[in-house]
């Protein structure tokens, strides 16, 4: 269906109401702006239709897509010309995210989403902390070894570690 964005714009419904809702919503968490987050989904559906360097090979099309929402997001945060605000909100209580999808597909995403955030609770707590700084704050390992007064080997320990515990507590959802 991909190959076919170029040639077939109708392609692009079916993919947009699959994963809309995660580009949007990820962007949304990590910008803080529901603006910027819709000018970064649109962004990445435009990049979709023009052609990607995705490879099927090299895992799922929604985890493509979660990799390069994240990294544009942070771009564009860095772009901005002033440091990252620290988000006092916790991920926890950040509204859920309203996809139009079937009822099946929302029962599915809630429990997916209720197991992984039981799974990064679960982690030791400077674990916890450097994957929540890395991905919700978009900062560098060095920045957050500043932040924490930790070596830059511990943090990247903990990283590594925190990513390990996170992929073996949810192998089961791995596409």
């Amino acid at each position: 269906m991909l190959g076919t964005l170029g040639t077939d714009p109708g392609a692009l419904g079916p993919l947009y109401d699959r994963y809309g809702g995660l580009v949007y919503g990820l962007a949304r968490a990590i910008l803080q702006s529901e603006d910027e987050a819709e000018d970064l989904t649109q962004e990445i559906f435009v990049m979709l239709c023009r052609g990607t360097t995705y490879d099927v090979r090299r895992g799922s099309l929604g985890a493509f897509l979660t990799t390069l929402t994240r990294s544009r997001a942070i771009d564009r945060l860095r772009s901005r010309g002033r440091r990252l605000r620290i988000l006092r909100a916790s991920w926890r209580s950040a509204p859920p995210i309203d996809l139009p999808a079937a009822p099946v597909d929302r029962i599915a995403t809630r429990e997916c989403s209720a197991r992984v955030r039981r799974a990064v609770a679960e982690l030791p707590a400077n674990e916890r902390r450097v994957l929540e700084m890395v991905y919700y704050q978009g900062l560098t390992q060095a920045e957050i070894a500043a932040t924490l007064d930790a070596p830059l080997g511990t943090v990247k320990s903990w990283c590594r570690r925190g990513l390990l515990g996170l992929r073996a507590a949810l192998a089961d959802l791995v596409e």
